[in-house]
C-alpha cells in the first residue's frame, strides 16, 4: 500500500512493472476481502483507514442514508434558531407572559395525569397499574388496609392528587402586562389554554339570575333622594336604603359634581342625657308597627316586574339580553358599543335606546364624567319620545331622567320632566310627590304646598305627603299644625319618611310648643341612626370626631387664635361699636327662624371660608388680626361675625348643621345680669375679653334678659381632628 502511505509526498522513481502487477493482485485480495465483510456486517460498510491514520466508516459518495439524516437534521436546526430569531426580533410572542404563566402553573403533567388516575389506586401502592386495572376489571379483588396499618399505608390509602392553591404558597409577584394567578387550580383540567384563560379575572357579575327587563337591579350606587335641611331649604339628601347607599349630594348647583361627599355620622360621645325622655313601651310597638308597612311595601316592590318590551323590541329580545348581559357585568364600554349597534339598526326601538342610555348612566358614574351623564339624560328623553313605548319603559326613563337632572342641578329641567311625568300618569301618587319635592328644591314652598294637598285630598295617609307638608307648614312657622303631619308621616314609615331632617323638625317643632316628647324623637332618630346622639344632632357629619359640647382652649390646640382673641379684645368691640354706630344697617337680623322673640343681628366678615363683600373694610384691624389664623378663616363649614342681641330676645334650642367645627364667642359687650347661654346640660355667661369654646353641633340655647344690648364676636374653626386633607375636600356649609 505504498501508494497510502506516500500519498501527498514527492515519487523520485517510477515502479517497476512486476512491482505494479504485484501491487494490482494485492489491491484485488484486498477487494474481496472488503466484500465478505461487508456481506457478514449485513451491508455496512467496513471501516477504512483515513491519511491521518484513524479509521471511519466508509459510505456511500452520495452521502447514504445516515448522511442524509445528519443533513436534515443540522437544515431543521438551523431552520428552528432563524424562527426563534425572528420571532424575538419582531415580537411576535410575548415570552414575560409565557414565562409567567409557566412559573405559576408549575405543574408536571406526568404527575397531573397521576393524579387524576389516583382515584383508581385499588391496591394502595401510589400509582395505577396493571394490578389496579385488574380490579376495575372484576379479575381481583381490592385491597382494603385496616387503621391500625402502618402509618405509610395509611397515607397512600389516605392521600388525595395534591394540588397548588393560594393557601399552599404564598402570593407571586405579577408581572406588568402578566394574566393574574389563579386563586385555585382545578383538578383535574390539563387544557392549558383554556386555564391561562380562566387566570385573567372577569368583572364581577352583578346580578346572578339575569333579569333583561327588571330595572330593580340598574340601580345607582350614587343616586340620591330629596330631603330638608336644617335650616328650612329642601336639599338633595343621603338615599334611603331602597334606592342606594347613603351619600351627600353636592351642595351647589352651579358646580355639580359626581363625587359628592358622603355623609357619615360619628359617633355617639359620652355626654350628658338630662332631659332626654326615653320612649315607652307603646312607643316602641308603635315604632315597630310603623316598619312593617315599608317592609310590606318593598315586598310588593319586588314581586312586580315591569314590561319594556314593545312588540319591535320583542323580535330582537336576544340581541337586547347579550347587550344588557355585558352592562350587567361590568363591561360598560362593550355594551355601550353593542347599544350603539343596536339603535343604529333598530333606530325605533325605545328598549335599545333605554338600554343605551342605562350603559351611558353607568359609564359616567365609573368615569365620574358630568358631560356623559349629560348624554344619558338626554338619551333617556330619546326613549321617552319614541312610537309605542310601554307605561313601564315611559315612566322609567324619565324618571331617571328627573332624577340625573336633579344630580347635575338641572332642577327646572327636573321639574318640567316630572311634570310630564305627573301629565301622562295623573293617578301615580309617588310621582306627584317627586313633582313637589321639585318645587322644594327649587324654593318654590307654595307650588310644592299646592302639590302636596292634591295628594292628601286623595290619599290622605300617605305618609311621604304628610311628612313634606308638615314641613311646609313649619317653615311658615304653623308650628303646631306642623306636628300632627310629621309625626303621622314618620310612624306611617313609607319609603322617603325615615329622614333625620324630618326627626329634627318634628322634635324642633315639639320643643316650640313646650312638649317634652321632643326627645322620644331625637332618641329615635338617634336608634336609626340619624344623629350621634339625642344632644348632638347635626347631619353633616365626619365619623370618629372627638365629641363633646364644650372645650378648653387647650384641647382645641388653637391657644394662640385664642390668646390673640383676648389680647385685643377692646381694638375689635371698638371697630365692632363703629359699625354699630355708622352703619347699623350691616348688621342683619336672624333669618333661620330660630327666635322666639327679641331682635338678633349679625355682621359677617366670612362665610365658607370666603370673605363677604367690602365687609372688612369697615372693621379693618379685625380682620387684619384674623388673616393670620387660616383654621377660621379657611373654615368653610363655619362663620366669623359679630352678633349682637337685645334685650327680651330668647333663641329656641337648636343645633349646627355639621359637627366639622367648634365655636369660638369672644365677650365684648357682656351685660350683668341675664345674659347666657346652655349647651346641652350645662349654662354658662359671657365675659368681656373671654373666650368661650362649644361644639354648636350639641343642642343649645341662648337667653338675653339684661337691660341693654349683648355683643360678642363669633369665630368658628376646624375641629381640630380633621385632617388637612378633609379641610380642603369638605363641601362649604
Amino acid at each position: 500500500m505504498q501508494r497510502y502511505q506516500n500519498h501527498g509526498t514527492s515519487v523520485a522513481s517510477s515502479p517497476s512493472p512486476a512491482a505494479l502487477v504485484e501491487e494490482i493482485h494485492a489491491e484485488e485480495e484486498e477487494c474481496e476481502e472488503e466484500q465478505e465483510v461487508f456481506q457478514e456486517t449485513e451491508g455496512r460498510p467496513a471501516p477504512v483507514e483515513q491519511k491521518n491514520g484513524k479509521r471511519s466508516d466508509a459510505g456511500d459518495a452520495g452521502g447514504g442514508p445516515k448522511s442524509s439524516v445528519f443533513t436534515w437534521f443540522v437544515v431543521l436546526a438551523l431552520l428552528g434558531v432563524w424562527s426563534s430569531v425572528a420571532v424575538v426580533y419582531f415580537d411576535i410572542v410575548d415570552y414575560d407572559s409565557v414565562i409567567a404563566r409557566a412559573q405559576e402553573f408549575r405543574m408536571n403533567f406526568s404527575e397531573v395525569l397521576q393524579g387524576k388516575l389516583a382515584a383508581y389506586d385499588t391496591d394502595a401502592d401510589g400509582d395505577f397499574d396493571v394490578e389496579d386495572a385488574k380490579v376495575l376489571l372484576g379479575l381481583k379483588g381490592a385491597t382494603v388496609l385496616k387503621e391500625g396499618g402502618p402509618p405509610e399505608e395509611r397515607t397512600e390509602k389516605t392521600s388525595e392528587p395534591e394540588v397548588e392553591t393560594s393557601t399552599q404558597r404564598g402570593p407571586e409577584p405579577v408581572k406588568e402586562g402578566a394574566p393574574a394567578a389563579e386563586e385555585t387550580s382545578v383538578p383535574g383540567s390539563q387544557d392549558v389554554e383554556s386555564e391561562i384563560q380562566a387566570a385573567v379575572p372577569l368583572p364581577p357579575f352583578v346580578d346572578s339570575q339575569f333579569v333583561p327587563d327588571d330595572p330593580a337591579g340598574d340601580e345607582h350606587p350614587y343616586e340620591e333622594t330629596n330631603a330638608i335641611d336644617t335650616t328650612g331649604v329642601l336639599v338633595e339628601g343621603p338615599q334611603s336604603e331602597e334606592t342606594g347607599e347613603p351619600e351627600e349630594p353636592p351642595e351647589a348647583a352651579a358646580e355639580p359634581t359626581l363625587t359628592p361627599e358622603p355623609a357619615v355620622q360619628p359617633e355617639p360621645a359620652a355626654e350628658p342625657q338630662t332631659g332626654t325622655i326615653g320612649p315607652t313601651e307603646d312607643r316602641q310597638e308603635a315604632d315597630g308597627a310603623a316598619e312593617k308597612p315599608a317592609e310590606e311595601q318593598k315586598e310588593k316592590a319586588k314581586k312586580k316586574k315591569p314590561k319594556l318590551l314593545n312588540k319591535l323590541d320583542k323580535t330582537i329580545k336576544s340581541e337586547i339580553d347579550a347587550a344588557e348581559r355585558l352592562r350587567k357585568k361590568g363591561k360598560l364600554e362593550e355594551a355601550l358599543k353593542a347599544f350603539d349597534s343596536l339603535v343604529r339598526l333598530h333606530p325605533q326601538s325605545p328598549r335599545v335606546r333605554y338600554g343605551k342610555a342605562q350603559a351611558e348612566d353607568d359609564l359616567a358614574e365609573k368615569l365620574r364624567s358630568n358631560d356623559l351623564l349629560q348624554r344619558a339624560i338626554n338619551t333617556y328623553g330619546e326613549a321617552a319620545e319614541l312610537p309605542d313605548p310601554t307605561p313601564d319603559l315611559l315612566r322609567a326613563a324619565l324618571k331617571r331622567r328627573a332624577e340625573r337632572q336633579q344630580f347635575l342641578g338641572r332642577m327646572r329641567g327636573s321639574l318640567a320632566t316630572l311634570q310630564k311625568l305627573v301629565d301622562i300618569f295623573p293617578d301615580d301618587f309617588s310621582l306627584k310627590n317627586d313633582l313637589g319635592v321639585a318645587h322644594l328644591l327649587l324654593g318654590d314652598n307654595k307650588g310644592a304646598k299646592k302639590v302636596y294637598e292634591e295628594v292628601l285630598a286623595v290619599a290622605p295617609s300617605n305618609g311621604f305627603a304628610k311628612v313634606h307638608y308638615g314641613f311646609i307648614l313649619k317653615a311658615e312657622n304653623k308650628i303646631a299644625e306642623s306636628i300632627p303631619y310629621l309625626r303621622e308621616g314618620l310612624e306611617s314609615g313609607e319609603p322617603g319618611t325615615d329622614d333625620g331632617r324630618f326627626y329634627f323638625h318634628l322634635g324642633d317643632a315639639l320643643q316650640r310648643v313646650g312638649d317634652d316628647s321632643a326627645y322620644h324623637w331625637y332618641e329615635l332618630g338617634h336608634r336609626r341612626g340619624h344623629f350621634a346622639s339625642v344632644w348632638q344632632r347635626s347631619l353633616y357629619n365626619v365619623e370618629g370626631l372627638k365629641a363633646q359640647p364644650w372645650w378648653t382652649p387647650q384641647e382645641t390646640g388653637y391657644t394662640d387664635l385664642v390668646k390673640m382673641l383676648e389680647r385685643n379684645w377692646k381694638t375689635i368691640r371698638d371697630e365692632a361699636l363703629t359699625v354699630m354706630d355708622r352703619a347699623r344697617g350691616r348688621f342683619l337680623p336672624e333669618e333661620e327662624n330660630l327666635r322666639e322673640k327679641g331682635e338678633w343681628g349679625q355682621y359677617t366678615l366670612w362665610q365658607q371660608g370666603k370673605r363677604v363683600g367690602n365687609a372688612c373694610q369697615g372693621v379693618p384691624k379685625t380682620c387684619s388680626l384674623m388673616e393670620r389664623f387660616p383654621e377660621a378663616t379657611g373654615c368653610k363649614r363655619g362663620q366669623i361675625k359679630f352678633s349682637v342681641m337685645q334685650p327680651g330676645t330668647h333663641v329656641w334650642p337648636h343645633t349646627g348643621p355639621t359637627n366639622c367645627r367648634l365655636r369660638m364667642h369672644l365677650g365684648l359687650v357682656v351685660p350683668r345680669p341675664g345674659c347666657r347661654i346652655r349647651c346641652t346640660n350645662q349654662t354658662r355667661e359671657w365675659e368681656e375679653g373671654k373666650v368661650l369654646i362649644f361644639d354648636d353641633s350639641f343642642e343649645h340655647e341662648v337667653w338675653q334678659e339684661a337691660d341693654s344690648y349683648r355683643l360678642i364676636f363669633i369665630v368658628d374653626v376646624w375641629h381640630p381632628e380633621l385632617t388637612q386633607y378633609q379641610r380642603q375636600t369638605l363641601s362649604p356649609i
